[in-house]
């Protein structure tokens, strides 16, 4: 039985159970992934522990029953070493590939963005030559205006022609 189980059949929390196992120093199995496990032994002990408990006496000053020598859990030997050199070997092709897309994916971005850059470049230019070309506009606008002066002939004498009669009656 694994500490939940355990701890279910005599109606405490599993955290009472670790304790009671550390604290008392309770030789007890374990998996392979390194967690308790009970045998009806064990449970047995944990019931006396229980009631020792029950009946006023602190943990610490708590003795098992009997004490054992720590036993170990058992792990399964590795079966096959062909089996695991295959599966580093598709994991080590995967992380290669895997390495090589990442690099494509940022050479990619690195590409575009450089795209960008330049295409931003041409239109800060062309904004430039545009606003460069206003301004000269607007100078020439700005300009002061020269008042023309007029035109003086011959020392202010103005030649005039004599209209003859006719003309003069019929207004050409």
């Amino acid at each position: 039985m694994n500490t939940n189980e355990v701890a279910k059949l005599l109606g405490v929390s599993t955290s009472t159970i670790q304790r009671w196992v550390k604290q008392l120093e309770l030789p007890m199995e374990r998996n392979e992934r390194g967690h308790y496990f009970f045998n009806q032994e064990d449970i047995e002990l944990l019931r006396n522990i229980q009631e020792q408990i029950q009946n006023g006496t602190l943990l610490q000053d708590i003795s098992p029953v009997k004490r054992r020598t720590i036993r170990k859990g058992t792990v399964k030997a590795v079966e096959s070493n062909a089996e695991l050199e295959r599966l580093f070997t598709i994991v080590s092709e995967l992380e290669a590939k895997m390495n090589s897309k990442a690099d494509s994916v940022a050479s990619y971005q690195l590409l575009q963005h450089r795209r960008e850059i330049e295409e931003l470049n041409n239109q800060i230019k062309e904004l430039t030559y545009q606003m460069d070309h206003l301004q000269s506009e607007l100078n020439e606008l700005k300009k002061p205006v020269m008042i023309e002066k007029p035109l003086v002939l011959d020392q202010g004498n103005v030649k005039r022609r004599k209209k003859n009669i006719v003309s003069s009656l019929f207004g050409f």
